[in-house]
């Protein structure tokens, strides 16, 4: 990716959510402009390799100037590793970040995707599942155990740039208290809850996210300036 940092705002870089692809941006990138990284189970095929080497990946993928990471759900976990790592990453906005410790027994995981999918509007349905045959059921379960056991609330306590957690008021996948826990962890973050929204929020509250990201740009702008 070429450096699209263009009269000092930072590039916004958008990473799909466990099995999702571009396409889950589209209705964002109507609105703002934003570049898509894919990754081994976030809309690429394997194979997936550990959190440190998509770390990787996704920093190879970023251009020479400064950037925003824009990250949905399981991808919450690279971007944070990234920003750790990186002084090009400049802001995080995390949508419904998935990881919370409780989801790492199966039971939990499974009664929290349930609730959130009833809470979801059903006109996703055949977006998602394109989506999700063309990442594929084994790179997506890969995903997950690479990522599930990661501490991103200890990693955010070290990241020095804006962080935005968001979750939709419905997103049983990420619970208002998990939410907060991460917000409260980053030095520079803080919470921002969607009324009626659940976890689907690049597709279904593309004005808010875009939105927040427009807010989030202007201010990381404003303070390299300053």
């Amino acid at each position: 990716m070429s450096s699209l940092e263009a009269n000092g705002v930072p590039v916004a870089v958008c990473v799909p959510g466990l099995g999702l692809d571009e396409r889950s941006w589209a209705r964002v990138r109507r609105r703002a402009r934003v570049v898509v990284v894919r990754l081994p189970g976030m809309g690429a095929r394997g194979p997936v390799g550990t959190l440190a080497e998509l770390t990787d990946q996704l920093l190879a993928a970023l251009g020479p100037g400064r950037c925003v990471l824009v990250a949905h759900s399981q991808s919450c976990q690279v971007a944070v590793a990234a920003a750790e790592r990186d002084a090009r990453v400049v802001g995080i906005l995390l949508l419904g970040p998935a990881t919370d410790p409780a989801t790492r027994r199966m039971r939990v995981l499974a009664g929290r995707w349930v609730r959130t999918a009833l809470r979801e509007q059903w006109w996703q349905v055949p977006v998602i599942v394109v989506q999700w045959l063309r990442t594929g059921p084994r790179d997506m379960a890969a995903l997950w155990r690479r990522t599930v056991h990661d501490r991103i609330d200890e990693r955010l306590r070290r990241v020095r740039v804006p962080v935005v957690v968001v979750r939709g008021t419905r997103d049983a996948l990420c619970p208002a208290g998990w939410a907060a826990r991460l917000a409260a962890s980053a030095p520079l973050g803080r919470l921002v809850e969607l009324p009626g929204a659940a976890h689907m929020t690049p597709q279904t509250r593309p004005d808010d996210v875009a939105g927040l990201l427009t807010g989030l740009l202007a201010q990381v702008t404003e303070e390299q300036a300053g």
